[in-house]
């Protein structure tokens, strides 16, 4: 499994999870900043450092949260800690600085199965179909249908919803956008990208446009809790 360890204390990740070391996990070491995330490698789960600023460790995982990450995210503290924590705040589980290994291990085990299921649920439907709440992408139909209706698109905008919506909950700066949507020769600058979402957002309606996230100061993102709060409710 591939971690990352945030934390602002200087040193190995032993200084704040001790038992870390006793594993075999792939493990890197990154400062305590969200924009770290950005141009951070690969990796299946993410452990924050709360242990001498839990006010800190709450924005941190909070602001990790609302740029759309989805693997689980742990959070270390201390045994003072405990009655602070709130569920609001984003982590999916919390370690205490002294336990041991195995306990490392089933916390991260349950985590990643947890993680896992809830992507599965999100591709029941064919391998051509993005469905996102309310929202069904057909790729091989270049079609989008929304709570039933089909959505009149112009291709650059089923490319960049579809794209977006492929990677739900992932954010992407507007030159990546323009790279991956548009392609490596286009000569446009990147307010392309803010005319086709502005655009898109129009063609979603007041009740759709959230799927669209704004990230301020980084980019766009599909916002999945957005699709699932707006999709339709049936009645027996």
């Amino acid at each position: 499994m591939r971690l990352l360890l945030l934390t602002s204390q200087p040193g190995p990740a032993a200084n704040v999870l001790p038992a870390i070391e006793l594993l075999t996990h792939t493990l890197r070491v990154l400062p305590a900043e969200g924009s770290i995330l950005l141009d951070a490698p690969p990796h299946d789960a993410i452990l924050v450092d709360g242990r001498q600023s839990l006010p800190q460790a709450r924005s941190l995982t909070r602001f990790i949260r609302a740029t759309g990450v989805t693997v689980p995210l742990v959070l270390i503290i201390t045994e003072g800690g405990l009655a602070a924590i709130q569920s609001d705040w984003g982590a999916d589980d919390f370690l205490l600085e002294t336990c041991g290994p195995a306990e490392i291990e089933a916390r991260l085990r349950v985590c990643e199965a947890r993680s896992a299921s809830e992507s599965a649920s999100d591709d029941e439907d064919s391998p051509d179909q993005i469905r996102r709440g309310a929202l069904l992408i057909d790729e091989s139909a270049y079609t989008a249908v929304l709570a039933g209706d089909q959505l009149d698109l112009t291709f650059k905008e089923f490319e960049l919803l579809r794209y977006l919506a492929s990677n739900s909950g992932r954010v992407f700066t507007r030159a990546q956008l323009l790279q991956e949507v548009w392609g490596y020769d286009y000569y446009g600058g990147t307010r392309t990208v803010d005319v086709h979402v502005r655009r898109l957002r129009a063609k979603l309606g007041l009740e759709y446009e959230a799927l669209i996230g704004t990230v301020r100061n980084v980019g766009y993102r599909f916002v999945p809790d957005a699709a699932e709060s707006s999709e339709p409710q049936t009645t027996s």
